[in-house]
């Protein structure tokens, strides 16, 4: 080969490279203005909630890697593209109302089966082209989160809310929000970051800041301020900051519920969401929950339930035009009729719930809002309570409804076949968006 052809060949597989590498970046989700998109194109969704995934890829304990993959394979057969899920849990495993068995036992401490888990509902996830909305955090005791933390490192006792006997909300919400001022536990927590963030995956041999179906790293779950917003507002800009510097590659969000129906909370959508290291915005609507909804008195308060949910929506996306930012309804749900907890029970006011809620994301959609996707709370597939309304306890399936919750509440069996219709419908609808 004279010297010509050798420069020649050189060139060719430079240039090879240098494509290979762009179209790797362009696979990544990205912001374009209010937008998503995805190698150039606008990327929309309708997802779900999926916090136990990394426990059912497990080898070990609590884990089911068949029905894992029959789950994902329901859900992609639905059209649902996109997972909330958890990559952070922390023990001890003996702790009350916690999802175990934990990631981190103790901390920089991992149980390895459940990290092969993670590991292993990524890489299920990208061969079915599924994007990964990956929580680091949680302000709810649920699986450890912030309290746990705290507790870890000298914080008396965890005052836990219910259902513990005597347990107190305002209590533990207090106790919590010191997190953001504590340099010990964010440490920790910066420790944990970096430890995900530039693990390699063996399924995928992708490192996962370099995985294209991670869409983006959220902070926490449902963060709140209390009695310390401007510390909260720190905190996340700080900790975006710190996964930026990083991972070049990947969003970053809070995973706040927006506003909030009550001041105490803290919360306040425009700051929480204004650092330019978090690059779009998320919000949840609980009618139930937040006392707008009475499924006792279903036929009369329902009436006041779409009005106060649009309001809601419509705020938040007013404040998310503002702020130049995508915006996500990552979290709404509301319970069989009659609050039953049943899985038989019916669901006809879900339904007419879900059926308004996902034409309202899907209309201000297609109308140019900042409104980018939805995930609906959440995924059971084929899992099933020990019985109606029981407390979770390792050994019971993995549902929709976290352990401190009462099981059958706001899950989404593969059987609510009139709900997973309205489901797919609005799926395909925002899927053909992004065509």
């Amino acid at each position: 080969m004279d010297i010509d052809a050798k420069a020649g060949c050189v060139f060719s597989i430079i240039l090879f490279s240098l494509l290979t590498m762009l179209k790797a970046q362009e696979s990544f989700v990205k912001v374009n203005e209010t937008h998503f998109e995805i190698d150039g194109k606008s990327y929309y969704f309708l997802g779900t909630n999926f916090w136990y995934g990394l426990n059912l890829g497990s080898k070990g304990a609590g884990g089911d890697r068949a029905r894992l993959i029959r789950e994902l394979d329901r859900l992609s057969a639905l059209g649902v593209n996109n997972l909330r899920i958890m990559a952070a849990s922390e023990g001890p495993d003996t702790a009350p109302w916690r999802m175990v068995p934990s990631l981190q036992p103790s901390p920089s401490k991992y149980n390895q089966e459940v990290l092969d888990g993670l590991d292993f509902l990524l890489a299920e996830m990208g061969k079915r082209k599924m994007y990964a909305v990956v929580c680091l955090n949680n302000f709810w005791p649920w699986s450890g989160g912030m309290a746990q933390y705290l507790n870890w490192f000298g914080t008396k006792a965890i005052p836990y809310p219910p259902p513990a006997k005597g347990g107190d909300w305002v209590k533990y919400q207090r106790y919590t929000a010191k997190f953001y001022n504590n340099n010990t536990v964010n440490e920790a927590f910066k420790a944990h970051i970096a430890f995900i963030i530039n693990r390699k995956n063996p399924y995928t041999g992708n490192h996962y800041k370099d995985e294209p179906y991670i869409m983006a790293w959220e902070l926490a779950n449902e963060p709140r301020g209390i009695l310390q917003p401007t510390a909260m507002q720190k905190w996340i800009n700080s900790l975006a900051a710190y996964i930026k510097s990083i991972d070049t590659n990947h969003l970053v969000t809070t995973g706040s519920e927006g506003r909030t129906s009550s001041k105490f909370a803290g919360n306040n959508f425009r700051k929480d969401h204004a650092s330019p290291h978090i690059d779009y915005a998320t919000m949840h609507i609980w009618v139930q929950n937040w006392g707008w909804y009475n499924p006792k008195n279903a036929d009369e308060s329902f009436r006041y339930v779409e009005k106060k949910a649009k309001r809601y929506l419509k705020k938040h996306l007013k404040l998310a035009e503002k702020l130049g930012k995508p915006v996500v309804l990552e979290e709404f749900g509301i319970s069989r009729d009659n609050d039953e907890h049943d899985p038989a029970a019916p669901t006809s006011f879900r339904d007419k719930y879900y059926k308004y809620m996902f034409d309202e994301v899907y209309r201000r959609a297609v109308s140019g809002g900042p409104i980018a996707g939805c995930n609906f709370w959440a995924w059971a597939g084929e899992g099933r309570p020990r019985e109606a309304a029981a407390i979770w306890k390792a050994g019971d399936d993995f549902i929709g409804d976290p352990p401190h919750e009462y099981q059958g509440w706001y899950s989404i069996y593969d059987a609510d076949k009139s709900t997973l219709s309205i489901i797919k419908a609005y799926a395909q609808k925002m899927n053909r968006l992004g065509e």
